[in-house]
């Protein structure tokens, strides 16, 4: 059976706001980045910790009738003031994941899996945010096996790029590309960065279509109004479920009868067909066991 956790909605949440930590239960987002980073201002950092690791310990993450849901915190920088001390207090708590800010080296990373190596539970989700994290990406995905997601940080990417912030996101292409086939390439997931304008309901769908068709996983997300629409965009069409299972009874009857040869709607079928409808019923099968 392919091992697959879904990560089509992933939601920031700032780790000083209580209450929408407490909301989180409510909520039908995948997986959740709790921010200590950017969005906590530094006379509220200390604060901040504490309540994140609070809130973590009492279950604020694991509404009964929802699944369990993935909760990563973006610590800050290690090489800050205060990225040693989140590291030290979320390491001991229940988390699925520590999300390492503006990565740009595999050292970075190896230094995080070093405080985690009796953490078994915790894994590293690495942020590209820069040009240098883009091109390091390769040299990033292999630095350690407790990395197992990468999550584009595009706001910071376009503005060190100088790029604007257009709904084709042209000036981006080929960062996200470089980023997703580092990826693929090494089986990490990898989910897009976010869409910053709230009112614009057709041009998060676009996004996320975009995002969907260059191979990411999921979508970043600011704001629980942006879920539903991450979530339908990065679910199997009915389509292409239905396909996914003709292909694989095609293909078991061939088996059976030795056939070399199978067809499905008019389009040859091969081993990497198969392989790929066994992947999306997996994705389904996972989305579904989630929701339950």
């Amino acid at each position: 059976m392919i091992d697959f956790v879904p990560r089509r909605s992933v939601l920031y949440m700032p780790g000083s706001n209580a209450r929408a930590m407490e909301k989180a239960k409510s909520l039908l987002a995948d997986s959740f980045i709790i921010d200590l980073e950017d969005a906590v201002a530094p006379r509220e950092k200390a604060n901040a910790r504490m309540q994140v690791v609070s809130a973590v310990n009492a279950g604020a993450f694991s509404g009964s009738n929802k699944g369990c849901r993935e909760v990563a915190v973006r610590i800050n920088s290690l090489a800050t003031d205060w990225g040693k001390a989140d590291l030290e207090a979320i390491r001991h708590t229940s988390i699925n994941a520590v999300a390492l800010p503006k990565v740009e080296s595999a050292e970075q990373i190896q230094e995080v899996a070093e405080a985690l190596k009796n953490n078994p539970d915790i894994a590293i989700w690495a942020m590209i945010e820069t040009p240098r994290g883009v091109l390091n990406a390769e040299s990033i995905v292999t630095a350690h096996p407790k990395l197992n997601v990468l999550v584009m940080g595009t706001s910071d990417l376009a503005k060190d790029m100088r790029i604007p912030h257009d709904s084709n996101r042209s000036g981006l292409l080929y960062s996200l590309a470089r980023c997703v086939l580092a990826a693929r390439a090494y089986g990490l997931y990898i989910i897009d960065g976010v869409h910053l304008d709230l009112e614009n309901d057709k041009d998060l769908l676009i996004a996320c279509e975009q995002a969907r068709n260059m191979g990411f996983d999921g979508k970043s997300l600011i704001h629980p109004k942006q879920i539903s629409a991450a979530n339908r965009i990065f679910s199997p069409s009915k389509g292409v479920v239905e396909h996914s299972r003709q292909v694989i009874e095609a293909w078991k009857q061939a088996e059976k009868e030795g056939s070399g040869v199978v067809v499905v709607n008019g389009k040859l079928v091969e081993n990497l067909h198969v392989a790929e409808a066994k992947r999306i019923l997996a994705v389904v099968q996972a989305i579904e066991s989630r929701n339950m």
